[in-house]
């Protein structure tokens, strides 16, 4: 699943568009290297996210297409 796409679904962030713009900002790393919104994401995959001063670090645990808001935390473990 495409790095953009995950971010959405899992309702990291609000939007795909958004999520794009992160990526191509430089905000966005994976495995502790920068990714652009079209990185394969895999089960696994460590993503670190900076808005301004913070820095969040997430664990991909599952890829889902679609997935119900309610259960949308559990692709994910916050590190």
């Amino acid at each position: 699943m495409r790095l953009d796409k995950f971010l959405k679904v899992s309702r990291i962030i609000k939007r795909r568009t958004v999520a794009n713009e992160a990526c191509d900002a430089g905000r966005v790393s994976v495995n502790g290297k920068i990714a652009k919104a079209s990185l394969e994401v895999k089960v696994s995959d460590i993503i670190e996210i900076r808005f301004g001063e913070k820095t969040t670090k997430y664990e991909v645990l599952s890829l889902t297409e679609s997935i119900r808001k309610e259960d949308s935390a559990s692709m994910y473990k916050i590190l």
